[in-house]
């Protein structure tokens, strides 16, 4: 058996699981929930297999009907599980129907016979238009969230209580969306939750201690390159991620190198 007991390890979400904003060299993603899977491995004495079904852009409905089943049906033992960022960006939407809707999905996971790790996502509204509005949304959901947990079989991981993830150095060029240092940092957070060891080469803390980095202005290059795009996807019903398939859609053993 392994150390912390995890030797499945499913992720599920939208594009925050996803691990959008961490670009590598090549091309692919990465994200927080390939940096678990890679200290979960080199915590174990056993193999650890993972796979990410999640997909950019799905609301939390999509996201359970899409991923759900397929995540039960690998017979995991740990599941990630994040959704609702982009129900609260909509319009119109009930924060308690939300909060129902990850409180039934967690149960069903748990019933499935995985421990569950639920995260909420960093809070990005320092840094993008209308960010009073998603803060104060987000804030909303997050409470409603966290009154509901500890719970037997569940992790919570409050990202969107952790301030450090505020600075605008942890963000994409996008602003929504983190980059590698803040996946790192969401990772960290993660292990740190679920008593396993942070790898002492991703320098989290020594981030963490540096001076904040300056805000920056947003320019007309950043509203016609990232703003204007995405209310276009909103007005004619598109989501980035229309047609896409998961990264890692079975099990698959990680490589304990990185």
């Amino acid at each position: 058996m392994t150390q912390h007991g995890f030797r499945r390890y499913v992720a599920i979400g939208d594009s925050f699981s996803e691990g959008y904003g961490d670009l590598r060299e090549d091309g692919t993603l990465r994200g927080w929930a390939d940096f678990v899977a890679l200290g979960l491995a080199r915590a174990s004495t056993e193999t650890v297999s993972y796979a990410n079904l999640a997909i950019r852009g799905r609301k939390l409905l999509p996201i359970l009907d899409e991923q759900l089943d397929r995540a039960i049906a690998m017979g995991p033992d740990l599941v990630s599980f994040n959704g609702g960022g982009n129900d609260i960006m909509r319009p119109r939407v009930s924060i308690d129907g939300v909060a129902d809707r990850l409180d039934g999905a967690v149960e069903r996971l748990r019933a499935g016979g995985a421990h569950v790790l639920l995260l909420s996502g960093a809070n990005p509204s320092a840094h993008i238009p209308m960010g009073s509005l998603l803060a104060r949304r987000g804030e909303q959901l997050a409470q409603a969230v966290r009154v509901r947990y500890p719970r037997e079989g569940v992790t919570f991981v409050d990202n969107w209580a952790d301030r450090t993830l505020a600075d605008l150095r942890y963000w994409s060029v996008d602003r929504l969306h983190l980059n590698a240092l803040g996946h790192a940092r969401v990772a960290s957070n993660v292990l740190t939750a679920l008593d396993v060891p942070v790898p002492e080469e991703w320098g989290i803390d020594d981030v963490a201690a540096a001076p904040p980095g300056p805000r920056q202005r947003r320019t007309a290059a950043y509203y016609r390159e990232h703003v204007l795009p995405w209310i276009g996807r909103r007005l004619t019903g598109r989501s980035s991620g229309d047609g896409r398939e998961p990264k890692i859609a079975q099990l698959q053993p990680v490589d304990t190198r990185g």
